[in-house]
């Protein structure tokens, strides 16, 4: 596990994407694993431009959501189809054939996640997954107390994700109660993960994840047992760290 330890998150974003950028020029048809949420933004923003200046090719991308909420249609302005497309994927050249999110409005919810699971597979797995962390250490919606080895499936949003997740939404009312999500171990099957957090909030589930004891209360730990995983965070979020670490 590497942990580099950023000025701010502008900073982040330039590593993160040289990072991405790099997988997509060894394999320009690589199964990219994406996030959403406030901390990739400057990850997507320079992959925008990296790709209208400097031509980085997204034509044969193959891309896979980790979460989608229950319940809200991809028109819906908080669904993580719209997040996607208006942050990243309407700005640059990647195929929409290519573009896999789950659907938060599906009849048969269990069938869907087997089909994306199957789907992930079809593609020989996920090359490089891009993943944020809740404060409470959840990385995509696998909350606390999620099995290490799930698969994709629904869950129950937590109290905690919920209230932070309310900053989108006009209140709390408003933040759906479920979500799709793939789980912990089909996240941890994919071959290089990429973890960005940012803020102090994040402070102590950085700590957990990257000087912590792997448990299921945090959820982020498990990447400790991942062969390449890169850990790319702000000094805020790296303030609780005892360990030595890149910083730069």
């Amino acid at each position: 596990m590497l942990v580099l330890i950023k000025n701010d998150s502008r900073q982040m974003g330039l590593e993160a994407a040289l990072q991405v950028a790099s997988q997509i020029r060894l394999k320009p048809d690589s199964v990219i694993g994406f996030a959403t949420g406030s901390t990739p933004l400057g990850l997507y923003k320079e992959l925008i431009r990296l790709h209208q200046h400097e031509g980085l090719d997204f034509s044969k991308v193959i891309s896979f959501n980790l979460d989608e909420y229950v319940g809200l249609p991809p028109s819906h302005p908080e669904s993580y189809h719209y997040f996607m497309w208006e942050n990243l994927f309407k700005h640059i050249n990647i195929n929409p054939s290519n573009v896999h999110i789950p659907m938060g409005m599906i009849n048969d919810i269990e069938q869907f996640c087997f089909w994306y699971e199957e789907k992930i597979k079809s593609y020989g797995g996920i090359d490089l997954q891009i993943l944020g962390i809740g404060a409470n250490g959840h990385i995509a919606f696998n909350e606390p107390g999620s099995s290490l080895g799930s698969r994709t499936r629904i869950k129950t949003l937590g109290k905690k994700t919920r209230l932070d997740n309310s900053r989108f939404f006009n209140d709390v009312d408003e933040v759906p109660k479920y979500a799709i999500t793939m789980g912990v171990g089909t996240i941890m099957e994919s071959k290089r993960l990429l973890l960005l957090a940012s803020g102090s909030n994040k402070a102590e589930a950085i700590k957990a994840t990257v000087e912590g004891p792997i448990m299921a209360k945090y959820p982020a730990t498990i990447v400790q047992y991942h062969r390449y995983a890169t850990i790319i965070i702000d000094k805020d979020a790296a303030s609780k760290l005892e360990g030595e670490y890149i910083d730069n």
